[in-house]
């Protein structure tokens, strides 16, 4: 039981990642407040977790959510031990693309999205932490592309700019905080099969490129629980003297070359 008694707040909690992590906390002895935008998706993850959680719908990039969901998290289960930050996505849809594609419009919907909503949670965890003093762990969700691009299928750069900024943001806060016993760290994955990878998955061409670019396990996509063992590891005291660290969970992705 790596979390018992850990109270942990899961934003972008009730779906793909989020969810399978707050669901695997829960099998190590943690309490979990989830929060989404999807009030269906809240309701179904409330129930999956079993009395064990509770859902939250609120927009991450609404200042007033994080706040909210930690409240709650120290109302109904006595304290406020961790944070994980799973919300963002692409912003394809809305004008994010190659360099000279991208729309403004693009940008500043992705940087709200994954970068914005990340900072408001981590600031109210940090608050959070601080009024406690008790320390605390706060893991934050970047990807491979903020590292390791792609030229080919993978071309969103408003994302990829995103993502490393989550690596620089992280680090920052990792170094400032360190003396309040607060940790920060990173989980980096590759493309994993959830709603917002969908696009990807269901592409043959892109799934072929996939299949040699994450060649573990036979080529295959990731699947959400293959992050949870270290997300476990960062909300656990196994971690208390890791941060400011970035975790890449990526089938190989950052080492292979793939083919075009």
């Amino acid at each position: 039981m790596w979390l018992e008694n850990k109270r942990i707040v899961v934003v972008g909690g009730t779906t793909g990642m989020g969810l399978s992590a707050a669901l695997a906390f829960v099998q190590e002895g943690a309490q979990v407040v989830v929060v989404g935008r999807n009030p269906d998706s809240c309701a179904a993850a409330e129930k999956q977790l079993d009395g064990n959680g509770l859902a939250m719908s609120g927009d991450a990039s609404d200042p007033q959510t994080a706040p909210k969901a930690i409240a709650l998290c120290q109302q109904i289960f006595g304290g406020f031990d961790g944070l994980y930050h799973v919300a963002g996505g692409s912003g394809r849809r809305f004008g994010d693309g190659p360099l000279h594609e991208l729309t403004l419009d693009g940008w500043h919907y992705t940087v709200n999205l994954n970068l914005t909503s990340l900072m408001l949670s981590n600031q109210a965890a940090v608050r959070a932490f601080r009024a406690q003093q008790s320390g605390g762990t706060i893991l934050n969700m970047g990807s491979v592309l903020g590292s390791h691009p792609s030229p080919v299928h993978f071309g969103t750069h408003a994302y990829a700019a995103m993502k490393s900024g989550v690596i620089g943001f992280t680090r920052s806060v990792a170094a400032y905080y360190a003396n309040d016993n607060i940790r920060v760290n990173v989980l980096a994955p590759a493309l994993v099969e959830t709603p917002m990878a969908q696009r990807a998955a269901t592409d043959d061409t892109i799934l072929a490129f996939t299949k040699t670019k994450q060649p573990l396990d036979g080529g295959r996509i990731g699947q959400p629980d293959d992050l949870d063992g270290a997300a476990i590891y960062f909300m656990s005291d196994q971690s208390r003297f890791t941060t400011g660290q970035v975790l890449t969970v990526d089938g190989g992705w950052s080492v292979s070359e793939g083919q075009l």
